[in-house]
């Protein structure tokens, strides 16, 4: 942690130190290898205490429930009755900075494709208790949760008894309440609750066997609702607990921020339990992949459920499951990633590779990645593809005004694991991504962060001055959106060229000016887009790429070309790893230099967005700069041409 973070922890949090969701939270995929499996979420919860759920994501195998005080051996199973499972040994190692998962076919089975959910112990986030039943209706149970309870459940681990479930959304008089492992909606469970919901300090319990047996083991996971305590000063909230009416069409839920991990019920009327994730797929269209708390089924629901950058839509398209009209739900949802980064490393790789002649090759950027350009190297007239998690299995092109399209068969998946860049298989398109041995490739993977960068998805309206909310927490400085239902160029925003001007990703051309595009500068929560088809046809679909300087990891700025040694100073102590240019005043390329294929003092292979040519790999055009990058005598006309502005993207 940076000083100025630590010092404003310390004033902001009684503990001394500022905890994010990253911190308590994580939604990781792995593959089974049947073996020791080190999941490296960097949750810690053999410190702290929690919780991870595990769930085979292609068979009907149960969810697995292991937490830190049960210990890591039994299991719980939200889809059964079923007291405690003793698997004879460890299922699950805790650890400090992630968990293993030990050699059980259920959890680990080689090949297999998982999903774990962390939930680490932490004030104002969640908790995990245990006691004895001792049969005394109004019994209050001590928590940690210090903050409002929004979500609970309790099961009785000694003995087979429904998961009984308490939401703040719901009332609990005449002792209503749910069943975690059934369909039914609120009703009468007489003794349960003592009608009476959690309190900030404590569970309060009635007689019934199910919670409070005379003698019975138990257990409680407790979810908080909206109570702060996180981010940099605090006083930010990363769990709400709430709820809604359904209306048969389409409609938003604000959270006040952006979620990575939902889980929906019907309260008034039987429905399942809906899991949703960003990991595993809640695009903004396509289907997602979701999994049920009460069923041990597979995934893959088609219930249209997409996060926004204040919470989450709810899809016309969606079913009675999730907005049958007049309906009423319940919801738990989870703030996505919100730390600053304070290196390029952590958000940004330039990855080269070859190809695997159509195998399947896994290609890890280490961390999750967000966004990525792909792009053959040796090869003329082949496209860089552009994908993001956002728009689901589908790809755009960087030197096309086309509309988004897919292969015949989904040569990149974000869904196949914690690392992906890409996931390419055999079949249709792979020569782009993944074709002969011979063939050399670079991706660039880019991970959201606040200050850096973000992608925003929306659905245009056709109005003029309208506003769009995003998370980069400071004001873009550069901005890239493409329609993706339709065939119309990349419009292209920068702060160096301001209001009623823009550039286009496809294009060599130097700067337009053209009103109704983006007539009002963004700021640090909403950046604007006019009517222009480009930015806004109304029903049509759109991503937007925002990014902007942070300190020591990427740098957004200009430079005037002076036809020889040109120094560019970014801020940073080790140089650029990835530079991206454009003439602005002037006609030219949109070129992309990286360190995986070479920034150095010799010649540097640099490759062109707008054309579909390879790389020029025989040419001395930048150099390594301690403080950013260096643009040689050489570059001449390409991106030093005396007199001209250059716009560019560097980071570190």
């Amino acid at each position: 942690m940076s000083l100025s973070k630590a010092l404003t922890a310390a004033a902001g949090n009684a503990a001394g130190e500022s905890l994010y969701v990253e911190d308590v939270f994580s939604t990781y995929l792995y593959t089974g290898n049947s073996s020791a499996n080190t999941l490296p979420n960097g949750i810690d919860l053999a410190g702290e205490g929690g919780l991870i759920w595990i769930k085979q994501r292609d068979l009907p195998v149960y969810h697995g429930l292991f937490d830190t005080i049960r210990g890591g051996r039994y299991a719980l199973y939200s889809n059964t009755t079923n007291a405690n499972i003793d698997w004879g040994s460890n299922v699950v190692d805790f650890g400090t900075t992630g968990q293993t998962i030990n050699n059980f076919n259920d959890y680990n089975n080689s090949g297999k494709p998982y999903a774990s959910w962390t939930f680490r112990k932490a004030e104002k986030f969640f908790d995990v208790v245990t006691y004895t039943g001792d049969g005394v209706a109004g019994r209050a149970v001590p928590h940690n949760l210090n903050g409002t309870a929004g979500f609970a459940v309790v099961k009785r681990t000694d003995s087979g008894t429904n998961w009984e479930a308490q939401h703040r959304s719901i009332d609990l008089s005449s002792n209503k309440g749910l069943y975690l492992n059934l369909t039914d909606g609120v009703n009468t469970h007489n003794n349960v609750w003592n009608s009476t919901h959690a309190t900030s300090t404590d569970l309060i319990l009635g007689n019934h066997s199910d919670v409070n047996g005379v003698g019975g083991s138990y257990v409680a996971y407790l979810f908080a609702h909206d109570a702060g305590g996180f981010g940099d000063d605090g006083s930010e909230s990363i769990i709400k607990c709430g709820s809604y009416t359904g209306n048969g069409g389409s409609q938003e839920i604000n959270l006040g921020f952006e979620p990575q991990w939902v889980m929906v019920k019907r309260s008034n009327s039987t429905g399942f339990w809906h899991m949703f994730d960003v990991m595993r797929g809640m695009p903004v269209e396509g289907n997602n992949s979701g999994l049920t708390a009460n069923t041990s089924n597979a995934e893959g629901e088609a219930y249209k459920l997409n996060p926004t950058s204040t919470g989450f839509e709810i899809r016309s398209e969606a079913t009675t499951e999730i907005n049958a009209n007049g309906s009423t739900y319940i919801y738990i949802a989870i703030r996505r990633p919100m730390k600053t980064p304070e290196s390029g490393t952590e958000v940004f790789s330039p990855i080269a590779y070859s190809g695997a002649n159509g195998d399947a090759q896994n290609i890890s950027a280490g961390f999750p990645v967000d966004m990525d350009i792909i792009k053959i190297r040796n090869a003329e007239s082949r496209e860089a593809l552009n994908h993001a998690r956002l728009m689901g299995g589908v790809f755009l092109r960087t030197s096309s005004i086309a509309a988004q399209a897919s292969f015949s068969d989904n040569i990149v998946s974000f869904s196949a694991g914690q690392n992906v860049i890409g996931l390419p298989v055999t079949g249709g398109g792979t020569n782009e991504i993944n074709g002969a041995s011979t063939s050399n490739y670079i991706g660039w993977a880019f991970r959201r962060a606040p200050g850096f960068f973000d992608v925003v998805a929306y659905t245009g309206d056709g109005t003029s001055s309208r506003s769009l909310n995003h998370n980069l927490g400071v004001t873009p400085e550069l901005m890239i959106i493409k329609q993706r239902s339709a065939a119309r160029s990349w419009a292209v925003y920068s702060s160096a060229t301001g209001t009623g001007k823009f550039l286009k990703l496809e294009d060599t051309a130097g700067v337009v000016t053209q009103s109704g595009i983006f007539d009002t500068a963004p700021t640090s929560s909403v950046f604007t887009v006019d009517s222009n088809t480009y930015v806004n046809i109304s029903g049509g679909t759109y991503i937007a790429y925002l990014f902007a300087t942070l300190a020591g990891v990427s740098k957004v700025g200009t430079y005037i070309g002076n036809g020889t040694t040109n120094s560019i100073d970014c801020g940073f102590s080790s140089g650029a790893r990835f530079v991206m240019i454009k003439a602005v005043n002037d006609s030219g390329s949109w070129y992309v230099a990286d360190s995986a294929r070479g920034i150095v003092a010799a010649e540097d292979p640099t490759l062109r967005l707008e054309d579909t040519g390879a790389e020029f790999d025989n040419r001395d055009w930048i150099d390594p700069y301690s403080a950013g990058f260096q643009i040689s005598a050489t570059a001449g006309t390409s991106f030093n041409a005396t007199g001209i502005t250059y716009l560019f993207l560097a980071i570190a």
